[in-house]
């Protein structure tokens, strides 16, 4: 029943969990448990994801832990690095950070960030990560940020933290195909990762690097009531319909709405659009249920994951 790569699940606490950290820390054990075999944190404005993925990956040995994403503003690469640095540290090799531009709209409304030119402060972001983390210093002064730490910035046991972007234009996704180890996107179809992601990655790689890892973010959920849910998954992700960027990978996959890719339904109805994804180029699969179903329904999807999972 497998699909051939690894799968993984978003997680993040329930509503009215005693406490917070806990709860994760337990729905973590459990998937583990059921056989996934990675499990991501998204950036709010209550849990850090950073802090979270070190916590669970102390807690809880033997699954890898991302974030999916920490917007690169308002965090300076160099608080960045050795956030990222101390998580795998703890993780023992097991982390991975995933980063993004963030929504322009938000930023602006909560952190009074206006980024003119995001392309090139992604550029320039990391490359200065790069150096952090694998030179142990940087000496960065671009256009969009300047990084000149006065110490070392070596976290030993933590060196190596392979970098995925949740890029999806063209110019993200060829800054991330040179700079970064992959890329995490997120409400991209099979369609979208097959034509526009995998190919600008592939075309943007450098000479003898490194395969890309394509770690897809999914929206999934295995139920018995999939008219219903489909209908909130409308509202709920409906947010994303208005980002440029997310409007284009829409387009690309001809549907009007981002709930249009969420897999809702039985498992082998989900299980067969989760091979969709592989067969066109995913390496990797992130599930999310971006807070849809109850938890009996939540256990399903983690099962069905864990039986898919390679």
């Amino acid at each position: 029943m497998g699909i051939g790569i690894p799968i993984g699940v978003a997680l993040w606490p329930e509503p009215g969990a005693a406490n917070d950290v806990t709860d994760v820390i337990d729905q973590v054990t459990a998937a583990r448990a059921a056989g996934v075999r990675s499990v991501w944190f998204g950036q709010r404005f209550d849990l850090d994801s950073l802090v979270l993925a070190g916590v669970v990956a102390q807690a809880v040995d033997g699954i890898g832990v991302g974030t999916s994403v920490v917007p690169i503003n308002p965090r300076h690469p160099v608080v960045v690095a050795a956030q990222a640095q101390t998580v795998q540290a703890a993780s023992r090799g097991r982390f991975r950070l995933g980063l993004g531009l963030g929504a322009a709209a938000i930023e602006e409304t909560v952190y009074g960030v206006r980024e003119p030119k995001p392309i090139r402060r992604l550029r320039e972001y990391l490359t200065a990560l790069r150096q952090l983390i694998e030179e142990g210093g940087a000496d960065i002064d671009g256009e969009r940020l300047r990084a000149r730490p006065t110490s070392p910035t070596t976290v030993h046991g933590g060196q190596h933290v392979p970098l995925l972007v949740a890029a999806l234009s063209p110019q993200a996704l060829r800054v991330t195909g040179e700079l970064a180890d992959g890329v995490l996107p997120f409400l991209t179809g099979p369609r979208t990762l097959a034509s526009h992601i995998v190919p600008s990655l592939e075309r943007a790689r450098p000479a003898r690097a490194r395969p890309p890892q394509v770690v897809a973010g999914v929206v999934a959920l295995v139920t018995d009531r999939a008219a219903e849910l489909r209908e909130q998954a409308v509202a709920a992700l409906g947010f994303y319909e208005g980002i440029p960027s997310y409007r284009a990978a829409l387009d690309r996959e001809n549907v009007a709405h981002a709930a249009d890719l969420a897999l809702i339904g039985s498992e082998e109805q989900v299980a067969a659009g989760l091979r969709a994804y592989a067969e066109s180029g995913a390496t990797e699969l992130w599930i999310s249920r971006s807070g849809l179903g109850d938890a009996a329904e939540r256990d399903r999807t983690v099962a069905l994951l864990g039986e898919l999972t390679a």
